[in-house]
């Protein structure tokens, strides 16, 4: 029986290698599949049951081997939304079952996938180009935290946000050591100071400048910049700043600064135009704060009659300092604020700490939502859909989430699929299934020769 073995062990090297063959044109056909994973092939012996002396070499029969963790080379592109998986994890996406009203229904089975190709669609899903929607957890735009912990199909809508009023402006600036003011005369000490005399009411222990004495103010002092702030309702409001000195070591004192802001852009003689913040901004002689002032509060601001109530003043650590300038004026280095009126969703894009954000109308940038992760304790055992993605089976196990992956934003994984690599096992296949119809061909002949011997 061994001529009939011969042909039978044959055979199945015939399917054995035509099984490689498929694989191999299927790796070769996907090289340039977003995250495709190629297959191996792997060969088995197949040994029937004898005695040690009567062993035979055998059949044999070919399976696949998965190579879902090997990963892809990582390449940039120019879209915002796309991204890709550097390390282990696959994103949780779903399948839409069917469309109501152009809304996509979705079964209740999560799936899995490393093609990170999502582009979002009319109705504000993150849908890749096989097919498949985007999960993960919203975030509150207020606190950036994630709301709840089980993953959700992800969708975005174009209403607008709501206005947030400012609360808190960041401010850095050098003062001049020597400021020079349109009332400032060289070789007079004391002309580049603020001085009450003159004044309606004390700008200084009084705190406010009234419109009979702006033009006055005005000489006496240097600008400090200006930047837009905005009510609970987004209303924008121009808050000027102004700076002046109040004392210098040149006529005796102490170089102390007052810092203003306008309340009132066209006032009567008697309104207020200009306020104090109520603090001496004393430097020492080597320009920095002494005591040092890292922030102070403007209560219950109102500029032009838009009500803005309190606003915490930040400076910092050696955020305010005094250095000479020979311009004689303030070099504004930071002047920003928290506010930001009502804003309506432009675009979207993938951050570098695996966030979605929204780029909104009025400027502000606000996290969206989380890509969540999932992994497998045995991933290549996953089963492969259409479109790059996996369904768990009993052998992966159940899907392990945060995986360790990190999101690449504006990036994509390419295939694992070698193609040099995959030319190299053609040849090989090409032979051995060469070499398998020799077998055949062989035995054909020997059996032809039993045939003429009983003839």
């Amino acid at each position: 029986m061994g001529i009939f073995d011969a042909l039978t062990t044959a055979v199945s090297g015939l399917n054995a290698q035509a099984y490689a063959l498929q694989n191999i044109s299927g790796n070769i056909a996907n090289s340039q599949t977003i995250s495709f994973k190629r297959i191996n092939t792997s060969f088995r012996d197949l040994i029937g049951d004898n005695l040690p002396s009567k062993q035979i070499a055998g059949g044999v029969l070919a399976s696949s081997v998965a190579t879902n963790s090997v990963q892809g080379d990582l390449q940039n592109v120019s879209t915002p939304t796309f991204m890709a998986i550097n390390g282990n994890g696959y994103f949780i996406v779903k399948k839409a079952d069917n469309f109501t009203g152009n809304q996509p229904v979705f079964s209740g089975v999560n799936l899995y996938t490393r093609r990170g190709d999502f582009l979002m669609d009319k109705n504000g899903y993150l849908v890749n180009q096989a097919g498949y929607y985007l999960m993960g957890l919203p975030v509150d735009p207020t606190t950036g935290n994630p709301t709840g912990s089980v993953p959700q199909v992800l969708q975005f809508s174009n209403n607008l946000i709501p206005a947030q009023p400012t609360t808190q402006v960041q401010y850095n600036a050098n003062l001049p050591s020597y400021p020079i003011t349109a009332s400032t005369q060289q070789g007079v000490p004391g002309s580049n100071l603020l001085n009450p005399a003159g004044y309606s009411s004390n700008p200084i222990t009084g705190g406010v400048v009234v419109g009979a004495d702006v033009t006055l103010f005005i000489d006496e002092s240097v600008a400090g910049g200006s930047i837009t702030a905005y009510d609970s309702l987004g209303a924008p409001a121009n808050i000027q700043f102004r700076w002046a000195k109040i004392d210098s070591v040149e006529v005796g004192g102490t170089d102390t600064w007052n810092l203003f802001y306008q309340t009132n852009s066209n006032p009567g003689s008697g309104d207020p135009a200009w306020v104090n913040a109520g603090i001496d901004f004393i430097f020492d002689t080597s320009g920095h704060l002494d005591p040092p002032i890292t922030s102070t509060t403007l209560t219950g601001v109102v500029v032009d009659g838009i009500t803005l109530g309190d606003i915490n003043m930040v400076f910092g650590a050696n955020g305010i300092t005094q250095f000479a300038n020979s311009n004689g004026t303030v070099q504004v280095n930071l002047l920003d604020q928290d506010g930001a009126p009502a804003g309506q969703l432009q675009s979207v894009a993938v951050d570098d700490q695996g966030r979605i954000v929204g780029t909104y109308s009025n400027g502000r940038i606000i996290p969206l939502a989380v890509v969540t992760l999932a992994n497998f304790n045995g991933q290549n055992y996953l089963k492969r859909l259409d479109g790059g993605a996996y369904a768990e089976t009993s052998d992966s196990g159940p899907p392990i989430m945060n995986a360790t992956g990190r999101i690449v934003g504006s990036s994509l994984e390419a295939s694992n699929s070698d193609i040099a690599d995959e030319f190299s096992k053609l040849i090989v296949t090409q032979q051995a299934y060469s070499a398998n119809t020799r077998i055949i061909t062989t035995a054909n002949m020997m059996v032809q020769d039993l045939l003429n011997v009983i003839r």
